[in-house]
């Protein structure tokens, strides 16, 4: 018997909400019904290439529509405060990018819009939701290598990217941070929950935003994690899962592998690979299937990506920029922009 279809609307026509909407297409049980931009016109050619019936050119028409079951919100993380807070006061559900918000401050008010409203909420956090990632969470619970004493996880790309650019700017919470280094954050957490101290160092742009980040995180059980992000150079994009009796090395792209190697004390080596049926490698339909099977089950969360360990997540983002110094012109009382929304590139 057929599943019955969920109906998305996507907020915002950048890469991201490209990519996912590319995936949605091609799942037989959802339906993109509606899109969402600050321009009529970049709303409409997104409508045109995915054969979308309503183009919005403003964000409020996506929320008041009541034909939409959930809303995939993917603007830069500058703005999900307010595009996701408009869509839960609308009564709409929510998938909304990462990082999830600037700070855990706006993270804890969606939250609570959400509980408020009786509605579903989610960070579009896809590592949670790929099958091999979920299998390697699983092997660790299992004790597969003992009790984790430590991980390592990286990502960084070379860039150059000029100040213009929105990894740069501030008023976008520009940095590599908010934007790469919440999958090395991610991954440790999602293995050892939140850390109970914080170290960090980074380099900042003459913006203010950090160009590298580096951080030791630590838990009461001893266990210590290696966490580092960048803008201004490709790393190995690689993780590893250190415990008392083994390791599971995990190649370039830990948050979307192929597969992983798992070593166990007195075994030879194991590589687990992905299963082919689970699509491509970097396949975002893991985490819509997710939001379509808790949304047919009433559930207003994920237990996959449940909104504890997303709030904190941001708390250890914040307490990382706080030590490096990054604030942003949003927490500061500094200016954001004519509306007095954060400022945003057109999306």
């Amino acid at each position: 018997m057929a599943e019955q279809r969920v109906r998305w609307g996507i907020l915002a026509t950048g890469g991201i909400a490209a990519t996912f909407t590319a995936d949605l297409v091609d799942m037989p049980d959802a339906e993109v019904v509606a899109v969402a931009s600050r321009s009529q016109e970049s709303a409409d050619g997104f409508a045109e290439r995915f054969g979308i019936e309503r183009a919005y050119g403003d964000w409020a028409s996506l929320a008041a529509d009541e034909d939409i079951d959930v809303v995939y919100v993917a603007t830069p993380h500058s703005a999900h405060r307010v595009a996701a807070g408009l869509c839960l006061e609308a009564g709409r559900n929510v998938l909304c990018e990462k990082a999830f918000t600037l700070n855990a401050r706006e993270a804890e008010e969606l939250v609570s819009l959400a509980k408020e409203r009786g509605s579903f909420l989610m960070e579009a956090m896809w590592m949670y939701c790929n099958p091999l990632v979920r299998r390697l969470k699983s092997l660790v619970d299992d004790g597969a290598i003992g009790e984790v004493r430590h991980v390592q996880a990286d990502f960084g790309l070379a860039g150059p990217f000029p100040p213009s650019h929105r990894l740069r700017d501030p008023l976008q919470g520009g940095g590599a941070l908010l934007d790469l280094g919440v999958y090395p954050v991610s991954f440790a957490q999602l293995l050892l929950g939140e850390p109970s101290d914080i170290v960090a160092r980074a380099a900042l742009s003459d913006e203010g935003v950090d160009l590298q980040t580096g951080a030791l995180l630590t838990w009461e059980s001893g266990a210590l994690a290696s966490v580092h992000c960048s803008i201004i150079g490709g790393t190995a994009t690689s993780a590893s899962v250190t415990g008392s009796r083994g390791r599971i090395d995990i190649p370039y792209g830990f948050f979307f592998p192929d597969h992983f190697v798992l070593h166990r004390d007195g075994r030879d080596p194991e590589k687990v690979t992905a299963d082919p049926a689970d699509g491509p490698r970097g396949s975002l339909r893991h985490e819509a299937a997710e939001v379509m099977r808790a949304l047919r089950a009433g559930e207003t969360e994920s237990p996959l990506v449940p909104l504890d360990g997303t709030l904190a997540v941001m708390r250890t983002l914040d307490a990382i920029r706080d030590r490096v110094g990054v604030r942003y012109p949003s927490e500061t009382g500094e200016p954001e922009g004519e509306s007095g929304e954060p400022a945003l590139t057109r999306a």
